[in-house]
Parts: C-alpha cells; sequence; structure tokens
C-alpha cells in the first residue's frame, strides 16, 4: 500500500511539473505560474492534485484569440 502511494505522488509530481511548465503564463487559473510551480514541486500530492483541480485551463475550451493565424485576422485580409 505505501508503495502504491509513494508510486501515485510522484507520477503526480512528474505529470503536475510538466503540465505547468508548458501551459501558457496567460491561461493559468488562481495563482500565478512560478507558484504554482513551487505548490507542485514542494508539497507533494496536495500540490499537484490542487493544480489540476484548480490551476490549470479547461480542457476543451476554444483557442484564445492571440493564437489565430494571419488568415483570421480582419485588419490583415483588408490590407492585401
Amino acid at each position: 500500500m505505501l508503495v502504491l502511494l509513494a508510486l501515485t505522488t510522484l507520477v503526480l509530481l512528474v505529470y503536475g511539473t510538466l503540465d505547468v511548465l508548458r501551459t501558457p503564463p496567460a491561461d493559468v487559473r488562481v495563482l500565478a505560474k512560478p507558484v504554482w510551480l513551487a505548490a507542485v514541486l514542494l508539497v507533494p500530492l496536495a500540490g499537484p492534485l490542487a493544480w489540476l483541480a484548480t490551476g490549470r485551463p479547461p480542457r476543451g475550451r476554444a483557442p484564445s484569440p492571440r493564437h489565430q493565424g494571419p488568415d483570421d485576422d480582419e485588419d490583415f485580409l483588408r490590407g492585401i
């Protein structure tokens, strides 16, 4: 049982750390990205679970406008 808890903690630590690092700072919720990274690394089990529950951006949402291509920008198209 103890081995399972340790393995789960390790998996959550690695996944949470990588997820925080890959998430753009503008998409992080509740706390600043460096604070989330510290929480995930320094508070075993609770830090990664808190990140997954409240810090990460919701999955499946529409892409933010800053990720649009030039052909989606009406001002760009008018200038052609």
